[in-house]
């Protein structure tokens, strides 16, 4: 591969074992005699670890705070910090034999200064580290593939031509994937000789209360009309999916962002008295029946910060010990929060922060309390736990809301799934597919208003299982 690749095994199988492997064999050949890796901040200091105490390679510098540069060959440093006009200037004049970018993902875009940074570096080889090389669409891929082998294909054009028949669908998958190998190293955990634990996947369809619909149909109808507002009036939109999903992750959530907002319409006044008089969301007695059944710490995931604190106001109130993990903390204060939870609490609740980079295989249960668009983000989370070291079945409960965004994101994801299953081939699971008996009592149950409902969804589903398995009941 000429020393240029993306490494994009499995969370969880040892990227940066691999990485370093590599980079001691070619600083024994004389192939590399200075380097520089790019990492998330939060974890520098683990990369160094790895490197001086299982590689070898024992002169490694982080350099946290961007001095010297040049008085340094081997060198680890913060993407977002060496990006910087005032660090970029002095590393764009080295030439570097080797550059690795660790969670490479995050040079999916072309237009960002990440891509562009990494892209101007003067680089003999180049390892970009990602377990998800694509996570919305073909194009990502394509940014990756032109850092590496610029020349491979003219252009974006040039590569859709070859592939893509639509957003989420991919045309001669077999020639992409043949393509791929000569670029891409992906492993999964099934064609490994490790014997890894399973998962275990419970997709959870929440019924929202009448005050909760309510509150979600409101926002709905404001969101409906301020759309029609700004886009007459050419103004954004970005903002406004976010109140949807705000509501269905908890009624707090939302009054945070109302409460932050400088001007309020009337309506808005309207919606913020709605959301201030639900005190229990539907979600929370979900994840109150589910601790009820299992034993084991556990790590809560939500996209937001409000519902963080609500879920673990909550949990305090009836005798769990719990801990916060967000983008707040330094890097020494998440590696303390980590030992904390590990030592004296029973749950973490984190924000996405938490699911790159971070080494919690003592632990097995994962509850998504908010599901985010990106598939590759519910990836991120689950490889927290289910990754090297891990010796039990790993949990994972994924909680959605029903008739409301949530459903939609759901579709959405397995759109998704299914245009990373067409280019890497197979992967883990991360949700329950569609059609899966659990996930359709649930929506019955959910949807049921009355015993008769309920009747007639179970025989209905229970037609539906005798048609399916006929030939092995006959």
């Amino acid at each position: 591969m000429a020393g240029r690749a993306i490494l994009a095994d499995e969370v969880g199988l040892g990227k940066t074992i691999e990485a370093g492997m590599i980079l001691k064999e070619y600083l024994e050949r004389g192939l590399v005699k200075k380097f520089l890796i790019l990492v998330p901040a939060s974890l520098g200091f683990q990369w160094t670890n790895e490197l001086v105490k299982k590689i070898k390679i024992t002169d490694v510098f982080f350099n946290r705070k961007g001095r010297g540069w040049a008085y340094f060959d081997h060198q680890i440093a913060s993407l977002d910090m060496a990006k910087r006009e005032k660090h970029s200037r002095h590393l764009l004049e080295v030439e570097f034999d080797m550059v690795i970018v660790d969670e490479a993902h995050r040079l999916k875009n072309q237009q960002t200064l990440n891509w562009k940074f990494v892209n101007n570096l003067k680089k003999k080889y180049c390892l970009l580290l990602t377990a998800t090389p694509i996570q919305n669409n073909l194009e990502e891929l394509y940014n990756l593939i032109a850092l590496l082998h610029p020349d491979l294909y003219r252009d974006l054009k040039d590569f859709k031509n070859k592939y893509v028949a639509g957003k989420h669908l991919v045309k001669n998958s077999k020639g992409l994937q043949e393509d791929l190998a000569q670029i891409m190293i992906r492993n999964s955990h099934a064609n490994t000789a490790i014997d890894f634990p399973s998962r275990r996947l419970e997709q959870v369809m929440v019924r929202l209360t009448q005050p909760e619909k309510e509150l979600y149909d409101m926002v709905t109808a404001y969101v409906k009309k301020e759309y029609r507002r700004r886009m007459a009036g050419k103004l954004s939109i970005l903002n406004l999916i976010t109140y949807q999903r705000e509501v269905c992750s908890s009624s707090f959530a939302l009054l945070q962002t109302l409460a932050n907002s400088a001007h309020y319409s009337p309506y808005l006044n309207q919606i913020l008295e709605a959301a201030k008089k639900i005190k229990l969301n539907s979600k929370m007695k979900e994840v109150s029946r589910i601790l009820n059944n299992i034993n084991g710490q556990v790590i809560i995931f939500t996209e937001y910060r409000a519902t963080q604190l609500y879920i673990a106001r909550y949990l305090e109130k009836i005798g769990y010990k719990t801990i916060l993990f967000n983008g707040g903390f330094s890097n020494s204060g998440k590696e303390w929060i980590k030992y904390i939870f590990q030592q004296k609490k029973d749950i973490l609740i984190s924000t996405e922060a938490g699911s790159q980079g971070l080494n919690l295989q003592f632990c097995n249960i994962i509850i998504n309390y908010d599901l985010p668009w990106n598939p590759m983000k519910l990836e991120q989370r689950i490889g927290r736990v289910h990754r090297l070291g891990q010796i039990r079945d790993v949990y994972i409960y994924n909680l959605a809301t029903i008739d409301t965004i949530e459903e939609k994101i759901l579709k959405l994801l397995y759109d998704k799934i299914n245009l990373f299953k067409a280019i890497l081939g197979n992967m883990e699971g991360i949700l329950v597919e569609p059609g899966n008996i659990e996930r359709d009592i649930m929506h019955i149950i959910g949807e049921a208003d009355s015993k008769d409902e309920l009747a007639q969804g179970f025989a209905s589903l229970s037609q539906k299982i005798i048609n399916t398995r006929a030939p092995v009941l006959s």
